[in-house]
């Protein structure tokens, strides 16, 4: 596959980019300035999800080919039941960690996400990344991790939950791939986005009822409408990062949302006057150009890769004239 360099590939990257701005800002808006629940506000992400992952199970709305099939792959439910217990993993653990140390902290951690899945795509795809790949993500971590190095402070629970939400995450990730990239039976986004938020949600519901700080009674009319355009925002991100799945390997996903995370920062330091300091404007350099070496190890990778191949069918070709 092309990866990236194709329209398509190019725009849903862009609406992945442009949803996730939007759910990260809404999130700010409705957690610090109306004073809702964290917790019921993951919930309404995760119920909203599922509303719309079953709208779109029947209007794709362009995003991907329907399959027509005569059944359930095997193992549906099963697949589905694990990937919504990682989504709700990673809302739950992402709040513990939010409770326990600072934002920055938190993404400072998640930026050896890229190592993370090179180990997990190991293990679950067998995909092998060549040496000039890995060591591209050194710049693309450390960018990040200068990013983010703002008022961090270190807490024990916090750092445990921020490591364990980035091991869910990336899980996630790369089985999601799996299964939307199969060659049997290929998932499709909306399958994904609507039985895994539906395993996710009968988990979360009953956490909500035991950890929500506040009754159904103080949750105003401006926060449930605020609940429900986030939710649509959060719905548009996690679906267009399904879509994406589809054009790029795990660890390039995994690159891309680095990346992402990154230009929030600088985003969310227009919106909201955060200061900004010599180690973030480095950081974010540094992010940029370890993208770029990444893309061109990976080029460097796949031409090394298909030149193997090329000398090994060459070699097959010469022993059978031989033998003959």
């Amino acid at each position: 596959k092309a990866g990236l360099c194709t329209c398509r590939a190019l725009l849903f990257l862009t609406l992945w980019y442009l949803f996730s701005g939007c759910t990260l800002f809404l999130n700010k808006y409705i957690l610090s300035y109306m004073q809702a629940d964290p917790t019921l506000l993951g919930t309404f992400q995760m119920l909203m999800t599922g509303v719309c992952g079953f709208i779109q199970l029947y209007f794709p709305c362009g995003m991907y080919k329907p399959h027509h099939r005569l059944g359930r792959p095997p193992g549906f439910y099963k697949h589905m039941t694990l990937v919504g217990c990682t989504r709700f993993l990673t809302v739950i653990l992402g709040l513990v960690s939010l409770n326990y140390v600072a934002v920055s902290f938190t993404e400072t951690i998640k930026s050896s996400a890229p190592i993370f899945t090179v180990v997990i795509s190991r293990l679950l795809l067998g995909e092998e990344t060549g040496l000039w790949v890995n060591l591209s993500l050194l710049p693309v971590m450390g960018g990040l991790a200068l990013c983010s190095t703002n008022e961090i402070s270190f807490n024990t629970k916090g750092f445990i939950a921020a490591m364990a939400t980035n091991l869910t995450e990336c899980l996630q990730n790369v089985y999601s791939k799996m299964l939307i990239s199969g060659d049997k039976f290929k998932y499709t986004p909306a399958e994904l986005q609507f039985y895994t938020s539906l395993a996710s949600v009968v988990l979360q519901v009953p956490v909500s009822f035991l950890y929500v700080g506040v009754t159904l009674e103080e949750v105003t009319g401006r926060q449930i409408v605020a609940f429900i355009v986030n939710g649509i925002f959060f719905h548009l991100q996690s679906i267009t990062a399904y879509v994406l799945m589809d054009y790029t390997s795990p660890l390039t996903h995994s690159v891309a949302n680095t990346a992402k995370r990154a230009l929030l920062i600088w985003a969310s330091v227009i919106m909201f006057g955060n200061p900004v300091t010599m180690l973030s404007a480095m950081g974010t350099c540094t992010v940029i150009a370890g993208v770029l070496l990444y893309n061109k190890a990976r080029e460097i990778d796949t031409s090394s890769s298909t030149a193997k191949k090329s000398h090994k069918l060459l070699s097959e070709e010469i022993t059978k004239v031989r033998r003959i």
